[in-house]
């Protein structure tokens, strides 16, 4: 994957999109259960994490994860939460600025992991409230995942 300038931006393009009007435990609950649902259309093994304000609101893993799965999550949410962008994009700016990602924040890699699949809920005039994760697939796709899910459920979103 070469990774640009425009690239970067459309990333940050999706975050500034894909923001909800209101998030409370039953959209949290229905967001997840439709990555489920997509994730077992397609026959993936993948595991869903929604977290709001520090509370895990959904969690489910399909067949074919493991519980290294939940680390990883961990370890994803704790980049969107610390640095309020995508874990995708946190690692794949690091990448294109050639910086090693945790010498350049001063984190723990056992702690921090700017790989994809952890995407922040932001509420429109609130701002970041949470993530929500995908660990399981390589992390472009993790990233694309959620991403799809987002753009279908907050087009339905009332």
């Amino acid at each position: 994957m070469t990774i640009t300038n425009e690239f970067l931006e459309e990333l940050l393009a999706q975050e500034e999109r894909l923001q909800f009007p209101r998030f409370d435990n039953e959209t949290a609950i229905a967001l997840g259960f439709s990555l489920i649902e997509l994730g077992r259309q397609r026959g993936l093994s993948i595991t869903v994490d929604i977290v709001r304000a520090g509370q895990q609101l959904f969690h489910a893993a399909l067949p074919g994860t493991a519980a290294d799965n939940d680390q990883w999550i961990i370890r994803k949410n704790n980049v969107v939460m610390r640095c309020g962008h995508s874990s995708f994009y946190m690692g794949r700016r690091a990448a294109f600025r050639g910086v090693s990602f945790h010498e350049s924040m001063l984190l723990d890699p056992l702690a921090y992991a700017p790989h994809g699949g952890a995407f922040p809920i932001r509420v429109i005039g609130t701002g970041l409230v949470g993530t929500v994760t995908v660990s399981g697939l390589p992390q472009e796709e993790d990233h694309k995942l959620v991403v799809e899910a987002l753009t279908a459920f907050l087009a339905s979103f009332k």
